[in-house]
């Protein structure tokens, strides 16, 4: 379908986060924008920011709501709603859409707005609150915020039947929200990979020798934030069970965060690079050798996309978001969640076994070719048109119980 579809509409986008800290979320909205923008939609993005110097220069216009750092997380900022000024710059645009990527307060009075004005929203999912809710007594004790999780799914069995639709990354977190009574309207919008920043021919072995690394040592990388609802546990675990066990490797956390320190005091052979900027990430990640990320957590999982971009293995949990990409003993392993003597036996057998690794990574790149950013945000355009055709037409059965998941031709 023709992208001209979207030429001159105007979408308002309303995040929890935009430009304020550097992750999967935000670099997949700014892409977004970009990909809107330049193609030809007007989009005006509504989030919070913070005092600090932001990590990247956002994409398109923001709109800055109040906000206050979540409790015993500085990193994350809730948003206060929508005030006065941001309504009535809201009412001005005019916007043909409202898409709400984080159901947090500004998500629900955006919601409030778009229902008494007529405007059509949709919504993405981005962020599995309940699974990270049970971290937050990682930062501090005094806040018990995993006993929220069941609040927190009656909030959104309220909030996102209101959606026309519901982009998810992934068929696992589809079929979650199903399980927990959130089925209309469900529409799957993955993630992509750019197969030229992120590919195996950005190995390099002098790069390794700066850092320490003899050539035929095994590196074991680990790439993302710092927080604990990562896995950073079970990274800790697995690689001072395979310290100890005498197996042979290198291991190295590419990333910043709260937990750095903590993290830092637990494995003190390790590799800290920091956060690594686009083309020394890329080899960074192509000059190792192994990818692990425990992380329970994930609605995707970036990071394992541009890991296996770059030729190599990757050994993930057996979760929503990893479970969609990691084909075990195909492009990798899948390992229980949170059993850090299960990643252990999956990482050993790689370490041990060059030929596997060679064979996996191949099959890895090969897979991660399917996802392209291109096409991934293209599906955006089909899925707004197909709003505004139905709307336009009268067909009020968008929102059907019956209606299927659209699912990537990659899954």
């Amino acid at each position: 379908m023709s992208r001209t579809q979207i030429v001159g509409r105007r979408i308002a986008l309303f995040a929890g986060a935009y430009n304020h800290i550097s992750d999967g979320v935000t670099l997949t909205l700014n892409r977004l924008v970009t990909y809107l923008e330049g193609h030809g939609a007007e989009v005006l993005v509504f989030a919070p920011t913070s005092k600090a110097p932001p990590p990247f220069e956002h994409a398109g216009t923001l709109v800055a709501v109040p906000s206050m750092p979540w409790p015993g997380r500085s990193d994350y900022r809730l948003s206060l709603g929508l005030p006065r000024s941001a309504r009535a710059r809201l009412t001005v645009f005019a916007p043909d859409l409202v898409h709400i990527a984080s159901p947090d307060y500004l998500g629900a009075q955006a919601l409030q707005w778009a229902n008494a004005h007529k405007v059509p929203v949709v919504a993405s999912f981005h962020t599995h609150f309940g699974a990270y809710l049970k971290y937050f007594p990682s930062y501090n004790r005094f806040y018990r915020m995993d006993l929220l999780e069941g609040t927190a799914w009656r909030y959104g069995r309220w909030f996102y039947p209101q959606c026309q639709h519901i982009y998810v990354p992934s068929q696992s977190i589809a079929d979650e929200l199903r399980a927990r009574g959130i089925s209309k309207g469900l529409r799957l919008w993955p993630r992509g990979v750019d197969p030229e920043q992120f590919r195996p021919e950005w190995r390099s072995m002098a790069w390794r020798r700066q850092l320490g690394i003899a050539d035929h040592e095994t590196v074991i990388t680990f790439v993302g934030r710092l927080v604990w609802e990562k896995g950073l546990a079970v990274f800790a675990d697995t690689i001072s069970d395979l310290g100890s066990r005498g197996i042979p490797h290198r291991s190295m956390v590419v990333g910043d965060g709260p937990a750095r320190k903590r993290l830092t005091d637990r494995l003190p052979r390790t590799i800290f690079t920091g956060p690594l900027s686009k083309n020394r990430l890329a080899t960074a990640y192509a000059s190792s050798d192994v990818f692990l990320f425990p992380s329970d957590t994930e609605t995707f999982g970036n990071v394992t996309l541009e890991a296996m971009a770059s030729g190599l293995p990757a050994v993930c949990a057996n979760a929503t978001g990893s479970d969609a990409l990691v084909v075990n003993n195909i492009t990798g392993f899948l390992a229980a969640p949170g059993d850090s003597t299960d990643f252990v036996k999956k990482v050993q057998h790689l370490i041990c076994s060059p030929t596997l690794r060679q064979g996996m990574g191949a099959h890895a790149r090969a897979r991660a070719l399917l996802y392209d950013w291109e096409q991934v945000m293209a599906r955006i355009a089909d899925f707004y048109h197909d709003i505004w055709y139905r709307n336009l037409s009268g067909d009020k059965c968008v929102n059907s119980e019956s209606e299927p998941v659209l699912v990537h031709a990659a899954g």
